[in-house]
């Protein structure tokens, strides 16, 4: 029976990961598996032993307290406050999610009308755009500037060209995900200047915020002069803390957001998982000692990555899990890529409905699952799917 679709989905896109992995799953052959943000590199066995004691323990079985553990919620604002440099308090700034995109879209649904423009990257990975639309709200893409074979740069100029009458907020990373796009400091710089003339909310989202390259300095908005109060920083487990499974993430905003996003919170999910909370917490306690080998690590799978695809047209990500190489320079577009790539024994997923200007004609590598070793020959792979017919 021919059943309408709500209008919030018309412009829904597919994220393809999963279409990819059950692909992989059920051929039965040994691919490299660079088409999903997984990771083979283990939590902190801490968290491991604190998560099997929290499922034995009645106190964690539960729905209480709604707002978020409290230990879990002091050690959110106490890491937050010290990237940012602003007071947070973990009673009065903080609020547990189910995980980090659960965290980002009851944000937009408190903080963003129906038909409000909300700025993002292009490209942006297709799960917060989802979480726009379904806000009610519009996406609207400040393309970064690609140079095959170097880094991705935002263009401030054509950030500042976005700025309208119905947008209110903007939606961020640094590094940016997909491509690891990283913002200068000049860059916020802009960020902060428009945000505090136009009276916009910042939603940061810091899932990879730590995880960057070539020592680059983590900068967070919110401790720019007038953002404090504007800023809203959205994090997670996942990505940082290898904690994919647990589906714990924390939002730390200004004492007046709160009211409303404890609303949407109580309306949607109610609470994150119990028997994980503490153990993230006793992670992201411990993450400043464990970053460090964890980041070089990633950066010599990106190395590996680039030396295969030396040549290629490819953006160099600054941090994060992924790469991104353009298929459209060789006449064809990411998913005709991502089919032949399975002919040799590689699943990577294309981006369509990722970005406006940068989008379908992209392929997404993966490097988090992946060690270097398991990489080497990537390159004459590609090549070889580059030219078939």
């Amino acid at each position: 029976m021919a059943r309408a679709r709500p209008a919030r989905l018309q412009h829904i896109a597919g994220i393809g990961v999963d279409r990819m992995g059950a692909l992989a799953d059920a051929s039965g052959r040994d691919f490299l598996r660079l088409e999903n943000l997984d990771t083979d590199i283990p939590p902190d066995p801490a968290a491991i032993e604190r998560t099997r004691a929290a499922a034995g323990n009645d106190a964690d079985n539960s729905y209480l307290p709604f707002v978020g553990q409290r230990r879990l919620r002091e050690s959110a604002a106490r890491h937050v406050a010290r990237l940012s440099g602003v007071p947070y308090s973990g009673e009065r700034n903080c609020l547990i999610t189910a995980g980090g995109l659960s965290g980002i879209l009851n944000v937009l649904l408190a903080t963003v009308e129906v038909g409000d423009e909300v700025i993002v990257t292009d490209p942006t990975y297709a799960g917060l755009i989802n979480r726009i639309r379904l806000a009610g709200g519009v996406p609207k893409f400040v393309p970064f500037e690609f140079t095959p074979g170097g880094l991705w740069r935002l263009d401030p100029q054509a950030l500042r060209a976005a700025i309208g009458p119905k947008v209110t907020a903007m939606l961020l990373m640094s590094p940016a995900m997909p491509c690891g796009g990283f913002l200068e400091q000049s860059d916020w710089a802009v960020v902060a200047e428009l945000c505090c003339a136009h009276d916009l909310t910042l939603i940061l989202d810091a899932a990879m915020e730590r995880l960057l390259f070539d020592e680059r300095a983590l900068i967070h908005p919110a401790g720019l002069p007038g953002m404090a109060q504007r800023t809203i920083t959205v994090g997670s487990c996942a990505k940082e803390l290898r904690m994919i499974g647990w589906r714990v993430g924390w939002v730390i905003a200004p004492e007046s957001y709160m009211p409303d996003l404890v609303a949407v919170s109580l309306a949607n999910v109610v609470v994150p998982v119990g028997i994980a909370q503490d153990a993230v917490a006793t992670a992201l306690e411990n993450s400043a000692d464990g970053l460090a080998p964890y980041v070089r690590e990633l950066q010599s799978r990106r190395d590996a990555l680039a030396r295969e695809l030396s040549g290629l047209p490819f953006g160099l990500p600054a941090g994060g899990w992924s790469l991104l190489l353009r298929a459209s320079d060789f006449g064809i577009d990411g998913t005709t890529l991502s089919t032949r790539l399975l002919e040799q024994g590689v699943c990577a997923t294309a981006m369509a409905g990722w970005g406006e200007t940068h989008g379908a004609q992209y392929i997404r590598f993966v490097f988090a699952n992946e060690p270097a070793s398991r990489l080497a020959g990537l390159g004459a792979r590609v090549r070889a799917a580059l030219r078939s017919d």
